[in-house]
C-alpha cells in the first residue's frame, strides 16, 4: 500500500507530466522489481504511487532527474537558486508538499504528455463534441503541453530518449515567424514543414535551449474562429542548463487535419524571444503574455 498523503501523489502526478515514457516505464519496473508489467503511461503512473513507501524515496530515484524536480518547483512558482543540488530540491519540495499548496492539474492529466499520440488525439477528442462543447483554453493547454514536452526532448542535456519530432506536425506550407531581441533585435521568416521543423529543432538540439511555458491563466490564452482556425498564445522562460536566458512569447496557428484522424496540426508560428539584457530587471518566474485578445483576433481574419 502507499504511504503518499494526498498532496504528495498530486505533486508526484505534475512531477511524471514532465518525463518520458521510456523513464515512466523504466520507474515503474524499478519500484516493483519488475514484478509488475504495466502495459502505458497510465498504468505506470499509478503503479509507481502505488508501489511507493514514501515520497523522498521516490524523489531520490535517479529517473527523476534534478532538471525535473527543479522545473516542477519553477512551475509551482517555487523559486530556487539554479545551482541547487538535488538533495536542496528534494527538501524544498517536501517542504513544499507538506505546506498544503500543491496544484491539482486534473485536466491535464487527461491527455498524457509522454505520447505523441495520445496527446493529439485527445485534445481532437475533446474538440470533436458540438460546437458548443469546444473549449478552445482546453486544447491550448493540451497542445502547449504535448509541443514543449516534445521539443524539449530534444535537448541533449536533458538525457532523455527524443521523441518523434518532425515536418509531420506541420502543414506543408507552415510559416514561423522568429523574433530575437538581445542587444540587437532580428527577425527571420520560414517557410515550409521542413524548414520550420528544422529551425525549431536547432533551437532544442544545436542552441540547448529548454522552453518552460506558463500555462497559468496569465501565460495562456486560447481563441477559435468560425473558420476551424484555433489561434493559442503561450508565455514563458527559455533556460540553457540551469540559467534563466530570458522570456518567450509564442502564438500557433493550429487547423485541424480531417485525412489524419482529425489530430492538429501546425498552420503558423510566431516566436518572440527576450534575452535577459533585453527585459531591463522585469520578473521572469511567470512571465504574462502581452498579446491583448484583440491582436490574437486579429489573427483569425
Amino acid at each position: 500500500m502507499s504511504g503518499l498523503s494526498g498532496r504528495e501523489r498530486e505533486g508526484f502526478r505534475n512531477i511524471m507530466r514532465l518525463m518520458t515514457k521510456l523513464d515512466l516505464l523504466s520507474l515503474s519496473d524499478t519500484v516493483t522489481n519488475k514484478l509488475i508489467v504495466v502495459e502505458n503511461v497510465t498504468e505506470a503512473k499509478e503503479t509507481i504511487l502505488s508501489f511507493t513507501k514514501n515520497a523522498e524515496e521516490l524523489l531520490r530515484r535517479k529517473k527523476i532527474h534534478r532538471d525535473l524536480i527543479f522545473k516542477y518547483l519553477a512551475d509551482e512558482g517555487v523559486i530556487m537558486p539554479p545551482s541547487s543540488e538535488k538533495r536542496q530540491l528534494i527538501s524544498r519540495t517536501l517542504e513544499y508538499w507538506s505546506s498544503g499548496k500543491v496544484t491539482v492539474k486534473v485536466e491535464a492529466d487527461k491527455s498524457p504528455r509522454c505520447d505523441t499520440d495520445d496527446t493529439t488525439e485527445k485534445a481532437s477528442d475533446s474538440t470533436n463534441k458540438s460546437g458548443a462543447g469546444f473549449d478552445p483554453l482546453l486544447l491550448g493547454q493540451q497542445f502547449c503541453q504535448w509541443f514543449f514536452q516534445l521539443l524539449n526532448s530534444q535537448n541533449p542535456t536533458l538525457d532523455q530518449q527524443p521523441q518523434d519530432w518532425g515536418a509531420q506536425h506541420f502543414w506543408p506550407d507552415v510559416k514561423l515567424r522568429l523574433l530575437a531581441r538581445a542587444g540587437s533585435e532580428q527577425m527571420k521568416d520560414f517557410l515550409g514543414a521542413e524548414l520550420v521543423s528544422l529551425r525549431l529543432l536547432a533551437l532544442s538540439r544545436e542552441e540547448r535551449l529548454l522552453f518552460s511555458p506558463n500555462l497559468e491563466p496569465q501565460g495562456l490564452k486560447a481563441l477559435a474562429s468560425p473558420h476551424g482556425l484555433v489561434i493559442v498564445a503561450v508565455a514563458g522562460t527559455i533556460h540553457r542548463d540551469t540559467a534563466c536566458l530570458g522570456i518567450f512569447e509564442q502564438i500557433f496557428g493550429l487547423i485541424r487535419s480531417p485525412l489524419e484522424n482529425n489530430t492538429w496540426k501546425i498552420k503558423f508560428l510566431n516566436l518572440k524571444i527576450r534575452g535577459q539584457d533585453a527585459l531591463g530587471g522585469t520578473e521572469v518566474v511567470a512571465p504574462a503574455l502581452t498579446y491583448n485578445s484583440s491582436e490574437l483576433q486579429l489573427l483569425c481574419s
